[in-house]
């Protein structure tokens, strides 16, 4: 399996690996890779893979069978290269603060509402949360989001530890997904917010909220008890 160097450590941009398979000239799976895959709502990484100086393009990256995919806009690279890769850091940045900037969120509507997130999406520009809440109205949301900017001010650090699938299972408020924790793991990655958050996630993530800016709640919709949704930009 591809190993992910992102789960361990979000700012790395560049670094070497080896080509383990090729695909149709244009699926590439390296021994190891820091391009983040589109999962969790987060989009994938674009960036570079660059052999003897020549750059091939990553357009798409995604996970298949534990394997991280990463499709390239030309042929050339062929199984057994030794490459260096880099990453798109400005766009890979933007998903960082966003994706804290939803835990950070999200945290405050599992605490003040026992709301669970039932979808989300974030772009370059905005964000999108969906979540379950019986006791909905717009007006509380925005009271959330000026929590939210309230806590940022703190500058709280962001830390990553990993748990067993048995003590995750103890503490149950550790998985703040609606569909609950994947059936096929034994160990997760848990994202810490200082002392105020502590939750199971794969995406990557800033080192300190500082580095999110402040949360703009732009509007809110609302689908149903199953299905709220709030957006957001960050300034």
């Amino acid at each position: 399996m591809t190993e992910a160097l992102y789960m361990k450590d979000s700012y790395l941009k560049k670094w070497d690996a080896k080509v383990v398979s090729v695909k149709d000239d244009k699926y590439v799976v390296l021994d190891k890779s820091a391009f983040y895959p589109k999962g969790g709502g987060q989009p994938w990484d674009e960036g570079y893979i660059i052999k003897n100086g020549e750059k091939f393009k990553v357009v798409y990256v995604g996970k298949f069978s534990g394997e991280i995919s990463h499709e390239v806009e030309k042929p050339g690279l062929k199984e057994g290269d030794i490459v260096s890769c880099e990453i798109d850091w400005e766009r890979r940045y933007t998903y960082m603060r966003y994706h804290t900037a939803c835990h950070l969120v999200s945290n405050l509507l599992f605490q003040r509402a026992n709301a669970k997130i039932t979808g989300n999406q974030i772009e370059l520009d905005k964000a999108r949360m969906d979540f379950s809440m019986e006791d909905y109205s717009p007006e509380k949301l925005r009271t959330f989001v000026k929590e939210s900017n309230e806590i940022i001010k703190k500058d709280l650090p962001i830390t990553i530890e990993t748990m067993s699938r048995a003590a995750v299972l103890e503490e149950p408020e550790l998985a703040r997904l609606a569909a609950g924790l994947p059936k096929n793991l034994q160990e997760f990655r848990i994202v810490k917010i200082g002392d105020i958050d502590k939750q199971v996630d794969g995406g990557t993530h800033v080192n300190s909220l500082k580095e999110i800016g402040e949360i703009e709640m732009t509007k809110t919709v609302n689908k149903g008890k199953d299905n709220r949704r709030l957006y957001f930009i960050l300034k």
